[in-house]
């Protein structure tokens, strides 16, 4: 009886480690909150917005273009959430950011830091033929039941310059050997390019990292990312994309294309991966 017991809590250790490490990554462009977006505005969609992020149950997301009081709005109706994050203007609360939301019961932040896109990257600036100034938030996350620990970077690449884009993904590879070489890494974001980019291409045939898409056994993707808050648009480009390193694999990957009252929460797509760490 006795070994019958060890053997079964064995068992039920051995399933809740298991379990423990799987989670839901994604990364979301939730656009800014800009005025002039009539019939789409912030204060009407972001409680859809949260409500999506909310039923798929994601555990930790990158987001981009978001402003300090959408953010804030994000995490007052997301308990159990916050994140992190600075602004790209000042490196303070002003301008967009690339904050990293993540679920407090499931996770802590380690170590955390922000750097801009450019080739001086540590005060605000434009890098390269960028038209803006570009921040990549990152943090070192540990699992609180397992104390796994690994990397997520969150980052909205420029929308003109191609050499900028390019550059960016080779400084987040390394900016990721820096900070902590041989710990697993997530890279998430609005690239502004699709799957077919030389851009995307500098991440995805780095040998450091792998497109979710190309990784996952269950893939749903009825659409592009991009959608401008039409509907009806219909796409086969993926610029919004979530990088996995070793040891992750991927269970389901999906864009989700959710909708209320024939309105969307964002001009973009969500896009989510449930991964495992694949011992």
């Amino acid at each position: 009886m006795k070994h019958l017991f060890s053997t079964a809590v064995f068992f039920l250790l051995t399933l809740a480690a298991a379990f423990a490490q799987q989670f839901v990554v994604a990364t979301y462009n939730i656009r800014y909150d800009a005025p002039g977006d009539v019939g789409n505005l912030w204060k009407d969609r972001h409680p859809h917005l949260v409500q999506l992020i909310k039923f798929h149950g994601f555990d930790i997301f990158g987001t981009q273009e978001g402003l300090k009081h959408q953010l804030e709005d994000i995490k007052r109706n997301l308990p159990g959430y916050t994140y992190i994050g600075v602004g790209r203007d000042d490196g303070k609360a002003k301008g967009e950011h690339s904050a990293i939301f993540y679920n407090t019961n499931r996770f802590d932040v380690v170590e955390q830091g922000n750097f801009w896109l450019a080739p001086n990257t540590e005060t605000p600036n434009k890098g390269w033929d960028a038209a803006l100034p570009r921040i990549c938030t990152w943090g070192r996350f540990s699992e609180k039941d397992t104390g796994f620990e690994f990397f997520l970077f969150n980052a909205h690449f420029d929308h003109v310059g191609v050499e900028a884009r390019k550059e960016s993904a080779r400084l987040i590879i390394q900016k990721a050997h820096e900070l902590g070489k041989g710990t697993p890494m997530i890279i998430v974001g609005d690239f502004n390019v699709d799957q077919h980019n030389e851009s995307y291409q500098v991440l995805n045939n780095s040998a450091e990292v792998s497109d979710a898409y190309e990784l996952a056994q269950l893939k749903y993707a009825p659409n592009g990312t991009f959608n401008g808050f039409n509907i009806n648009t219909k796409s086969d480009k993926r610029i919004d994309h979530i990088f996995l390193s070793k040891p992750f694999g991927v269970t389901r990957y999906g864009i989700l294309t959710d909708s209320y009252q024939a309105k969307l929460p964002s001009d973009h797509f969500p896009v989510m991966a449930e991964v495992v760490v694949e011992h």
